[in-house]
């Protein structure tokens, strides 16, 4: 199969409908006056790229559960996108991101605006309060989006508790994994630090990047129980290989691909299963390496590479391609054991198995 991405134009059409609601957006906030202009296209340029998996996911659980192909579905999954856009937002502010995309961060953005124009008060706190305004906005335009989709009244119900669920989930996997920085691994086993970088893993990223928009969707269409558990199992499976493929490009990726400094997540301290693989086979030496170096804002490209030499040679890095490998079969199993999904939607789902989990960015 071609990129399942622009089946039925799907990517085009989704991109067009995000513009359209960012000129109506735009055409609210005027009433206020010229100053939103900036507020705006800070979520207009951050919606104006990215894969479109989450719309994606969307529109293939409501077209493997036997909707048709519409305009009303295309405004439903994008309104997944502005959910993204939130969490992005959001998630720049909390990890203190440079870049996003290849570009300065939205609060970044907003602070350098701040001090070139030599306003009162300090800039980056100017800049992560407007970056986090617009993610809530985002968070309202997703809720809109959904709401006036056009889908029929009773398909929209049927996918609301699911809907609202994701966005309350999220939120509570965002601080999840705040948590999680703060308290640290001290006094746990190898598995254990493993399980909790795994657990937040599910609640942070793999539901709202797979699981959940593909429930809601199947859900809108009206697929049965059955099949509407294979596709959950589908999803957390695909879900976290996703997400430790991140994990992966996150410290070995190329900064040209994933629009991020070689070596961020390393920077930021987060403590995934690379990290939680690494400390497991690592010496005392290689330990007190990680103790003195993740987490540290401004590690050079030397110390990135001392921390990467680590992750490889403790074999961390294959088991975590393992564990993506065994997570995308596992999907690939749950998918091919539902019974009443069209086959067109279950052959796009198969073909969005390799397109989440081998990539570069």
């Amino acid at each position: 199969m071609s990129n399942p991405l622009d089946a039925y134009r799907l990517r085009a059409r989704v991109q067009a409908v995000v513009d359209a609601e960012i000129a109506t957006q735009e055409a609210v906030l005027a009433e206020i006056g010229a100053d939103m202009t900036p507020f705006v296209d800070l979520v207009a340029s951050l919606v104006r790229g990215g894969k479109r998996l989450r719309a994606a996911f969307f529109y293939w659980g409501y077209r493997a559960g036997g909707g048709p192909d519409s305009d009303a579905a295309i405004r439903a999954a994008a309104s997944m996108e502005f959910f993204q856009a939130a969490a992005l937002l959001h998630d720049d502010v909390m990890d203190g991101s440079d870049t996003r995309r290849g570009m300065p961060s939205a609060h970044r953005r907003l602070a350098a605006h701040h001090a070139a124009q030599g306003w009162s008060g300090n800039a980056a706190r100017y800049g992560e309060a407007g970056a986090i305004l617009a993610g809530d906005l985002c968070l309202t335009w997703t809720d809109e989006m959904y709401a006036t989709s056009g889908l029929p009244a009773h398909e929209t119900a049927r996918g609301r508790e699911l809907f609202d669920r994701m966005r309350t989930q999220l939120m509570g996997g965002q601080f999840l994994d705040v948590l999680e920085s703060v308290r640290g691994w001290d006094g746990l086993s190898a598995q254990e630090r493993v399980e909790r970088a795994r657990h937040v893993i599910r609640y942070k990223s793999a539901k709202y990047t797979v699981e959940h928009p593909l429930l809601i969707g199947a859900t809108a269409a009206g697929a049965q129980e059955g099949d509407l558990a294979a596709l959950s199992r589908y999803g957390l499976a695909l879900g976290e290989a996703f997400q430790l493929r991140d994990d992966v490009l996150g410290v070995f990726g190329d900064p040209e691909a994933t629009g991020k400094p070689a070596g961020d997540d390393l920077r930021e301290g987060k403590r995934t299963v690379l990290v939680a693989q690494s400390l497991a086979s690592a010496e005392p030496d290689e330990i007190a390496l990680f103790d003195k170096l993740l987490g540290v804002a401004d590690l050079d490209d030397e110390q990135v590479a001392q921390l990467r030499a680590v992750i490889s040679s403790t074999g961390a890095l294959d088991r975590v391609e393992q564990m993506i490998t065994e997570q995308a079969q596992a999907a690939h199993d749950h998918l091919h054991s539902a019974q009443g999904l069209t086959a067109e939607g279950v052959a796009t789902l198969e073909s969005l198995i390799g397109l989440s989990t081998a990539r570069s960015a």
